[in-house]
């Protein structure tokens, strides 16, 4: 999908307002909560305690960090209006434990999707993983120190998604 096409339905998968710099969380299911709240003061998430349970419990059956320091706790969920990556990027000297084998995230995308969406929900998740497993892209989301910045580089990573 183009940048234009992306504008014009207004369907982007992150904004600024779902970016939360200098995250400080007491554990990843505080990381998630921060990040979905954001998605539920956007209105794209309808029942906030609804959605994190889909979350926690998705959490639960299998750990979602990637190498090279991601967390990506993931739901589909009748809560969700509309396909969202809410983005935390931990203070400095902060990271969270999602299970890694390498170790704790500083980068935390959660991704959610609507319950019906089970395509674009493995979609969404297989092209942002292919982003996130190149060093590049994750240096990039790190240092960039701004929700706008942060946002596009998601937005542009999934720029053939089709939703």
């Amino acid at each position: 999908m183009t940048e234009a096409a992306l504008e014009r339905y207004d369907t982007r998968l992150t904004t600024p307002e779902l970016v939360i710099l200098e995250m400080v969380a007491e554990s990843k299911e505080d990381a998630s909560a921060q990040l979905a709240r954001t998605m539920f003061e956007a209105g794209r998430v309808s029942d906030l305690d609804g959605f994190l349970r889909h979350v926690n419990s998705r959490e639960h059956q299998m750990a979602t960090g990637l190498p090279g320091g991601i967390g990506m706790p993931h739901a589909r969920s009748d809560y969700v209006t509309e396909t969202s990556i809410a983005v935390g990027i931990t203070k400095y000297g902060h990271s969270l434990d999602f299970g890694a084998v390498d170790g704790p995230a500083t980068v935390i995308l959660l991704i959610a999707t609507p319950a019906s969406s089970f395509s674009a929900h493995l979609e969404v998740l297989a092209t942002i993983a292919r982003s996130l497993f190149k060093e590049n892209f994750r240096e990039s989301l790190r240092r960039a120190h701004d929700a706008e910045v942060i946002s596009e580089l998601i937005n542009s990573s999934l720029v053939f998604f089709d939703h």
